[in-house]
């Protein structure tokens, strides 16, 4: 390779001036970071031009990519330097009041409007409602029983009587027939509130269990 000897030389005295520069008076940090990637650049510059000796195409290529790989570890390495050798910044009082102030509203935690504890399940029963077909039923079996107490108008009368008081106990059959039971839970809002809701089925709710309102109902939270 030919005039491959000047540029290194040239590199190798730029770094004893550097080394020499650098034993002189003490540089900050920033002042050192330049003076290393400046012989990076000149080390990467004088690397390159080496590599315009080689002769083979592949061998250029791969002598330039070997430079660059030492041109960015020179970089990093001056970086890392820097970074250790510059102490991290005090915050200053205003910068400590902002984040004391801050500190709160972070922590502060959303309350959820929705959101309640149980504070009580009962269970009643709830008697069901006679409906027409009841009265119907209980009309003709009234009416069936009166027919068979008096005589000419009182005939009739106590047919009549007898209808009636057939028809309303088919109606109150019906409803103890129909009688279920309800599950009341009573639920605490965050905001006070308190708000009961009605299940016709054992819901497994439990006093304290943490709950959220839900489609007109409620369910775990």
């Amino acid at each position: 390779m030919k005039n491959r000897h000047f540029p290194l030389a040239f590199a190798i005295a730029l770094s004893v001036l550097t080394f020499s520069a650098q034993a002189q008076a003490p540089v900050s940090p920033k002042a050192q970071y330049a003076m290393d990637s400046r012989a990076a650049q000149s080390r990467y510059t004088s690397d390159k031009a080496l590599c315009n000796d080689e002769t083979a195409a592949a061998a250029r290529l791969q002598c330039r990519r070997d430079a660059k790989t030492e041109y960015d570890k020179a970089l990093a390495a001056a970086k890392t330097k820097l970074s250790a050798a510059t102490p991290a910044s005090a915050p200053t009082p205003a910068m400590a009041k902002s984040s004391k102030a801050a500190a709160p509203a972070a922590s502060t935690k959303l309350v959820c409007a929705d959101c309640g504890k149980v504070v009580a399940v009962s269970v009643n029963e709830k008697e069901g409602e006679g409906s027409a077909v009841g009265m119907i039923g209980g009309g003709a079996v009234g009416a069936l029983l009166g027919n068979q107490v008096g005589r000419g108008t009182g005939k009739d009368l106590a047919t009549i009587a007898g209808a009636v008081g057939g028809a309303y106990a088919g109606k109150v059959i019906e409803g103890k027939v129909k009688t279920h039971q309800i599950w009341h839970v009573s639920v605490q809002y965050a905001n006070g509130n308190k708000h009961s809701f009605e299940f016709d089925k054992d819901p497994g709710f439990a006093v304290g269990e943490a709950v959220k309102n839900s489609g007109g109902s409620i369910v775990r939270n």
